[in-house]
């Protein structure tokens, strides 16, 4: 029983880490996408 909540416990957390990475990078492309469209001073 305790072995199968650690199981989920460790899924529930590997899913929160590769959701937060992917939000990461999105924010990150997001960012340079408005730093390209400025025109260069």
């Amino acid at each position: 029983m305790l072995s199968d909540i650690v199981t989920w416990v460790g899924a529930v957390l590997g899913m929160i880490v590769l959701l937060a990475m992917a939000c990461g990078a999105f924010a990150l492309d997001v960012d340079e996408s408005r730093r390209a469209q400025k025109p260069a001073p």
